[in-house]
C-alpha cells in the first residue's frame, strides 16, 4: 500500500513554519492550519519571503499536502453583510494558497438561518441560488490552481447530507470545488460505516453522488455523541462513540490510500491533536477491519 498521509490541524502560534516542525515531531506528514484567526474578519497578510520560506520548509520536511481551514464565521448563503465579508475572506485565502503551496481551503458553508424545506429528498432552500452565486464569484476572483473544499457537517446546516454536497458540486460544475468528509460528522449525521455491508454501501453512495476523485481529504475524528445525534463534538481516537471498524475501513481500503487524513481531536492533554492520536491513527493501518 501507498504510505498514507496522516496529519493534524495545528496552531500557527510561533509562525507558520513552526506548525510544520511540530507536525513532524508528532509523527505526521500532512497538515491543516488556519491562515488567520478563525473568529475575526481579518485576512492573513503574508509576505512573499514568508510564503516562499513556508513552501521550501514543507518540502524539506516532507510535509504535504497542507490545507487551510477557513474561518468559522463564513456563511455563503447570505446576501447581505455576512455574505460579503465571507466572500472577501475566502477570496483572500484562496489567493494565498498558491503562494504558500497550500492544496485547498476547507470551509463550512454556513446556514440558511431557518429549517429550510425538502425538495426531492434534498435539503434545499430559497437562498440556495445565493449560495451558488457566492461560490461562483469566489472562483471567478481567485487563481485557477486554488481549491475550495466543502466539508460535510453534523448539525442541521448546509452540507449535512451527501445528496446535498453532490448537488452543490453538480450545480457548480468545477474541478476546483471538492469535498472533505469528517468521520465525526458522518457518524452524527447517521451514516453507518461500521460493517462490511454498510461501508460498501457508503463507498457506492459517495461514488455516485460526489465521486471519490472529488474527495480531497478526510477529517479523522471520534465523536462524544451517539450515532445520529446531529451534534458536532470531537473526541480523541478510541475514546468516543465512533466504532473502531469505521477507521479501519477508511484507512485500509485500497481505493482510499491517496486521500490524506487530518485529525482535529481535542488531544489527550486537552491542547489539540497530539502525537498519541497520530500514533493511534497509524496503528489502524494494515489491519483487517474488525467487523
Amino acid at each position: 500500500m501507498t504510505e498514507l498521509k496522516i496529519g493534524a490541524h495545528l496552531s500557527v502560534s510561533g509562525g507558520y513554519e513552526s506548525a510544520l516542525e511540530r507536525i513532524v515531531a508528532m509523527g505526521g506528514n500532512a497538515l491543516q492550519i488556519f491562515s488567520t484567526s478563525p473568529r475575526i474578519w481579518k485576512p492573513a497578510t503574508v509576505s512573499d519571503v514568508s510564503a516562499t520560506a513556508f513552501r521550501k520548509r514543507a518540502v524539506e520536511l516532507g510535509v504535504g499536502p497542507v490545507f487551510f481551514h477557513a474561518s468559522y464565521l463564513i456563511n455563503l448563503a447570505d446576501s447581505e453583510r455576512i455574505g460579503a465579508v465571507s466572500k472577501t475572506a475566502l477570496i483572500a485565502e484562496l489567493r494565498l494558497q498558491p503562494r504558500m503551496g497550500v492544496s485547498g481551503s476547507v470551509v463550512h458553508l454556513g446556514s440558511y438561518k431557518d429549517k429550510g424545506y425538502a425538495t426531492d429528498g434534498l435539503f434545499m432552500h430559497e437562498k440556495y441560488p445565493i449560495l451558488l452565486g457566492n461560490i461562483r464569484e469566489i472562483l471567478a476572483e481567485t487563481p485557477e490552481e486554488s481549491i475550495l473544499i466543502i466539508e460535510n457537517v453534523a448539525t442541521r446546516k448546509i452540507g449535512r447530507t451527501l445528496e446535498e454536497l453532490g448537488q452543490i458540486l453538480s450545480d457548480i460544475n468545477s474541478p476546483r470545488v471538492r469535498v472533505c468528509l469528517d468521520t465525526c460528522h458522518l457518524h452524527a449525521a447517521g451514516y453507518d460505516l461500521s460493517t462490511a455491508e454498510s461501508f460498501q454501501a457508503f463507498m457506492a453512495t459517495v461514488d455516485s453522488l460526489i465521486g471519490w476523485n472529488s474527495v480531497a481529504l478526510f477529517h479523522l475524528n471520534d465523536s462524544r455523541d451517539p450515532f445520529g445525534s446531529f451534534r458536532d463534538r470531537h473526541e480523541n481516537l478510541g475514546e468516543g462513540l465512533v466504532p473502531k471498524s469505521v477507521f479501519l475501513n477508511l484507512l485500509n481500503h485500497p481505493r482510499l490510500q491517496t486521500i490524506p487524513a487530518i485529525l482535529e481531536t481535542p488531544g489527550f492533554d486537552g491542547n489539540g491533536p497530539d502525537a498519541r492520536n497520530i500514533t493511534i491513527a497509524r496503528s489502524f493501518i494494515n489491519h483487517n477491519p474488525s467487523l
